[in-house]
């Protein structure tokens, strides 16, 4: 997807995937320093460890206390979280309504990226086990209530922060069919059984597709300062 974002807007360089243990986070930000690499994404599990190795966070990392974008600005290695604003860009390209509900499947960094995200929304969140969800909102100081988990929220748009239906898993029976609206996290080489039943349903939903290109594009544009190639982005992603 970075390749063909980069080849799309005639940048020189070379985007690829490094499996990495905590040490091997804190090599590649030594690597950003020296200027031998330009930037990196993170993923589980290692955005806070990104977090802690940065020099400095921006508003979105420091909020979330998780990094999944790193670079250099006047020497320092900064760690930002386009999670968050992928969050609102997809939720907008899907035509999620702005004025319902949200219930939060999930109390992890991804969920941590939604809270923020939403802040000021009335969110409900259900995690397994129970209180995981309370222990993260009053950890970022955002309001939600705790629900059962598989307890359905009428009219609300439902966000999917958890890794089930990358493997074919289901979500909660009537959640989806329930809902105004689905910002679907996991994305596989299939569409998740969720994002099936809700455009099956004429429900609008954002697939996990949708959030990755929206968040990559944000992150693209840090490295470059170059509005995101959407199109040949999405394309590649979904090859």
């Amino acid at each position: 997807m970075h390749n063909a974002a980069l080849a799309a807007a005639g940048i020189e360089g070379r985007y690829t995937a490094r499996r990495v243990d905590e040490r091997g986070v804190y090599l590649a930000c030594s690597e950003i320093r020296s200027g031998s690499l330009h930037g990196a994404n993170v993923t589980m599990p290692h955005k806070r460890v990104a977090a802690a190795a940065a020099d400095r966070l921006c508003p979105a990392a420091e909020r979330s206390r998780a990094v999944n974008t790193l670079l250099l600005e006047e020497g320092e290695l900064v760690g930002d979280n386009t999670d968050v604003g992928g969050v609102l860009r997809a939720w907008d390209r899907a035509g999620l309504p702005h004025d319902a509900p949200v219930l939060v499947l999930g109390g992890g960094g991804a969920a941590a990226a939604v809270f923020v995200a939403l802040e000021g929304a009335d969110l409900s969140v259900t995690t397994l086990p129970a209180g995981d969800g309370s222990a993260l909102s009053e950890s970022l100081g955002v309001e939600a209530r705790e629900v059962p988990w598989g307890q359905v929220v009428d009219g609300a748009v439902v966000v999917n922060a958890t890794p089930l239906g990358m493997s074919g898993e289901s979500l909660p029976a009537g959640i989806v069919e329930a809902a105004a609206g689905l910002l679907d996290f996991p994305y596989g080489p299939e569409t998740t059984g969720a994002v099936l039943t809700a455009r099956a349903s004429g429900i609008p939903a954002a697939d996990g597709i949708d959030l990755l290109v929206a968040q990559a594009s944000l992150s693209f544009t840090l490295w470059t300062g170059l509005e995101a190639p959407l199109e040949a982005m999405e394309s590649a992603a979904r090859a």
